[in-house]
């Protein structure tokens, strides 16, 4: 994965940000090489792995410096297609797990809203049963690969009086009539994954669309959020790892006061602290990824590795542009990119404050 991030993916994902989205020949060679199957069985294309390979997958995403591309690919290996793999029918598996695993199927999962991001049980958007097919009306906000995402796995109520228990999942293929990309969204980072507003307004699906039994769609997104957040730690280890080192060798080169800026005691232990807390971060994320792999419960440990890491990333990135003086603030220095991809860390996938009322619930 590492070779493939210096090879395939640093030569051109700056023009990647200008576009702001992956070409698709670039996701297809990532199926090519087994990069999006690698959770999933043998039967779909997949490798059949587990979290700690996820883990390693999203660290290298990234460490890649482009948060952007690391979030359009892992909300489609980790985040969206996982609905589809344990929650559909067989036949729902059959007809797309191996074009997902193949990147020939690019995949999104739809649930925040404009009132309901962590709380989801606040969902506005119905789906309501109308003979063999269920007709959906509603709004979805920061949708990742919501542009460009051929098939959406949509959370909607089927009983707003259940509550929670009123929440079921929802098969839409990008075209459905009713339902429409209301227009892409223009983000402070994450330049190169789109980003969208979704309309559906007397969208009609097939009942069988359905993911799983009605009114368990909450049950499915909030198992599927201990193995989003673990992922999204990694990544955002990855990339502190990267601005680490890409001061490390701005510091040692840059010279003023008549040496270099390494020679300055204050940057050399601030910048070995936050090293040491980053080879921290990492244990404690493969840490909990081996115990996921062992089928344990660990939903604690995952929402405080979602809400350290990514308290931790930020904590890096500034002092890094802080190293990096003047040009730190450019445009053209890929640490002022990467400081504003980081900064969504702490707030996507679950908010840190979420995540710590979660940890203290448990204890």
């Amino acid at each position: 994965m590492r070779r493939f991030v210096d090879e395939e993916i640093k030569p051109q994902a700056d023009r990647w940000e200008e576009d702001g989205f992956i070409p698709r020949p670039v996701l297809r060679r990532m199926g090519e090489l087994g990069f999006l199957g690698i959770r999933y069985p043998a039967e779909y294309g997949g490798s059949a792995m587990d979290a700690v390979a996820s883990a390693v997958f999203a660290e290298e995403l990234g460490r890649s410096s482009y948060g952007g591309v690391a979030i359009a690919t892992l909300v489609h290996t980790d985040m969206a297609s996982v609905h589809i793999f344990h929650d559909g029918t067989r036949a729902q598996r059959a007809r797309w797990m191996p074009g997902i695993v193949a990147g020939e199927v690019i995949t999104a999962v739809a649930v925040t809203e404009p009132d309901a991001g962590s709380d989801v049980k606040s969902i506005r958007t119905r789906a309501r049963r109308n003979g063999d097919a269920y007709i959906i009306d509603g709004a979805k906000v920061f949708i990742t690969n919501g542009v460009h995402a051929d098939l959406f796995c949509v959370a909607a109520k089927t009983d707003p009086s259940a509550g929670s228990r009123g929440i079921s999942m929802f098969l839409v293929e990008k075209g459905t009539p009713g339902f429409s990309v209301a227009r892409a969204l223009d983000k402070h980072g994450w330049r190169s994954s789109d980003t969208a507003e979704l309309v559906f307004d007397g969208c009609r699906i097939p009942a069988e669309n359905i993911l799983g039994m009605e009114g368990q769609g909450f049950y499915s997104i909030m198992r599927n959020f201990d193995n989003e957040r673990l992922v999204l730690g990694a990544m955002a280890i990855g990339a502190a790892q990267a601005a680490i080192e890409m001061t490390l060798d701005w510091v040692k080169t840059r010279r003023a006061f008549g040496g270099v800026l390494w020679d300055m005691q204050a940057i050399r232990q601030r910048l070995a602290m936050l090293s040491t807390k980053v080879e921290a971060a990492r244990q404690f994320v493969y840490a909990t990824a081996w115990r996921m792999a062992a089928g344990e419960d660990c939903t604690r440990e995952v929402s405080m590795v979602k809400a350290f890491c990514g308290e931790l990333v930020n904590e890096v990135m500034y002092a890094c542009v802080q190293f990096h003086g003047g040009m730190g603030f450019m445009r053209e220095s890929p640490i002022e990119r990467m400081a504003r991809d980081a900064r969504v860390l702490s707030i996507g996938g679950g908010a840190t404050e979420v995540m710590l009322d979660l940890v203290a619930s448990m204890s």
